[in-house]
């Protein structure tokens, strides 16, 4: 397959990491808001870092919130670009704030509410960590319990129907999630070393 790879800037992302990363496994990567650009592509990557509000904002702004949810072919989320997939998240513009404002709307592709992480045993949740309760998912094929990822976030969706691999972090969390043509990795595969390159190399051979 002719893989045509777009990442969306809609998150505040560094995409050099990434766009190494996908090199690496033969993927060439362009970074484009163009929705002719994201529609043509055989596969869009949402990678994000930062407050759930403010790449909200800025995705609408550019029309990404209305583009993302009609695409058909493989779309992952990547970090806060895999909790921006869920219908809204308690993050606010100032992420160390405590839970309980006023939720920020998201794409509402996935079903649910990121939520934030139990202050014990740390807040946010940085380093490495395995996955569980894998399921035999085409996105998750060769990766096993003993492969770590990396992580750094402070914000989670809860393990719920579309988790298709869970990890531990003051309780469990959706470490990765699948619905129909949408993906979402909580990690960064782009940092998470051969296991990393494994998922991406996965992600871009879904048809």
């Amino acid at each position: 397959m002719n893989v045509r790879a777009v990442i969306v800037p809609g998150g505040g992302a560094n995409f050099g990491s990434l766009r190494v990363a996908c090199a690496r496994i033969g993927v060439e990567t362009e970074v484009s808001d163009d929705a002719a650009r994201i529609r043509a592509a055989s596969h869009v990557l949402l990678p994000g870092v930062g407050a759930a509000a403010h790449a909200m904002r800025e995705m609408r702004e550019r029309g990404l919130d209305r583009v993302l949810p009609t695409l058909s072919q493989p779309l992952l989320g990547i970090c806060l670009g895999m909790q921006l997939l869920f219908d809204s998240s308690e993050e606010s513009l100032d992420a160390n704030a405590p839970a309980g404002g006023t939720p920020t709307a998201c794409l509402g592709i996935v079903p649910g509410v990121v939520r934030r992480l139990p202050a014990a045993p740390s807040w946010p949740h940085m380093g490495w960590n395995t996955l569980r309760d894998r399921a035999d998912h085409p996105l998750l094929a060769g990766i096993g319990g003993g492969d770590w990822f990396y992580f750094v976030h402070g914000f989670a969706a809860p393990a719920a129907a579309d988790t298709i691999a869970a990890s531990e972090h003051g309780g469990t969390f959706a470490a990765a999630v699948a619905r129909g043509n949408v993906y979402g990795a909580q990690f960064h595969p782009e940092k998470s070393a051969a296991a990393g390159r494994r998922l991406l190399a996965n992600f871009f051979a879904l048809t």
